[in-house]
């Protein structure tokens, strides 16, 4: 057995597309797989996708049945557990007050952690699990908050303000990798917007007659709660080349076999929120291009499947 390490790049400034800022940026972290494979076995993988057959049966643009449940945490705001295979994810969100940041008085914030457990893999023990920790953590940073401007982000940061330039909601999500098996950027997504629309933010009640710069003081309901908005939370599209074509939901043993891979979070709209890549490998912005329009058209399928399966778990109905 081998070890395959793929090293994920993120461009380095924002672009505009379609009218909206979409965001780049870069990292030196590593997202390992450890994936020990024959030179019949890398054929078999190759040739099935370009003769769009995977080795589990699944086309080229066909995702993994996805099971979601809600609710799993007690102690926080929102929670969600995702599966796709044998990837597994949860996501919780916790909200607390804070102070609006003075680039943004007019906005709340949200912080994005991610947490790899050591039995999802061996090589996520010690270093190998914090450096991927680390840059799914930016990756989805990037993905769903949009721009530093804050244009193009998936999350409406103004709906966590209170009372401008004084007191905000702070979202913290949490993200645990569970079990691996590929595609973990998307699971983590997926599992965020599921945990977004299981998030109650209780109702604030702010005295008046405060001026000046004092703070105001504020009684935070204990039984009214208001629903998060996920109108505009995307999905991230992850289109990961293998030979001369590409896939989307790869497995660890089809990530093994990537030349790179592109990921893209579309929300609903069919806007574009961020954009990464990772692997060595160039790409023409040709065919970058192609592979935002095929993500924005298997975003859509996806969307409706996700927000189909999250209302069912909101309903306690069957979520296989």
């Amino acid at each position: 057995m081998h070890t395959c390490i793929r090293k994920y790049f993120l461009f380095t400034n924002a672009v505009e597309l379609g009218g909206s800022e979409i965001s780049l940026g870069r990292s030196q972290q590593v997202f390992p797989e450890m994936v020990g494979l024959s030179v019949g076995e890398k054929y078999f993988i190759q040739g099935g996708i370009a003769q769009d057959l995977r080795s589990d049966g699944r086309k080229r643009l066909t995702p993994r049945p996805m099971f979601v449940e809600t609710g799993v945490i007690s102690q926080s705001n929102g929670s969600s557990r995702f599966r796709i295979g044998a990837t597994e994810v949860i996501a919780s969100v916790k909200a607390e007050l804070g102070r609006p940041s003075v680039l943004h008085p007019d906005k709340g914030k949200v912080f994005i952690n991610v947490d790899c457990s050591p039995t999802a893999a061996p090589i996520f023990e010690g270093r190998g699990g914090e450096e991927l920790s680390a840059e799914l953590s930016v990756a989805l940073q990037r993905c769903l908050l949009g721009g530093k401007s804050g244009s193009g982000a998936g999350i409406d940061l103004s709906s966590l303000a209170i009372v401008d330039g004084k007191i905000c909601w702070d979202l913290y999500i949490e993200g645990l990798v569970v079990s691996s098996d590929g595609n973990l950027l998307d699971a983590l997504g997926a599992a965020i917007k599921a945990a977004l629309s299981n998030t109650g933010i209780p109702r604030v009640n702010v005295a008046a007659g405060v001026e000046g710069d004092d703070q105001p003081e504020v009684d935070v309901s204990d039984e009214e709660f208001l629903q998060f908005d996920t109108t505009k939370v995307p999905v991230i599209v992850t289109l990961t080349e293998v030979g001369r074509h590409y896939i989307v939901d790869a497995t660890s043993e089809e990530e093994s076999q990537m030349n790179s891979a592109v990921s893209i979070s579309v929300n609903r709209q069919g806007n574009i929120c961020g954009l990464t890549k990772r692997g060595g490998a160039g790409l023409d912005p040709s065919i970058i291009l192609d592979m935002i329009s095929v993500a924005q058209s298997v975003s859509e399928r996806l969307i409706n499947t996700l927000d189909s399966k999250i209302a069912a778990a909101e309903a306690g109905e069957d979520v296989l």
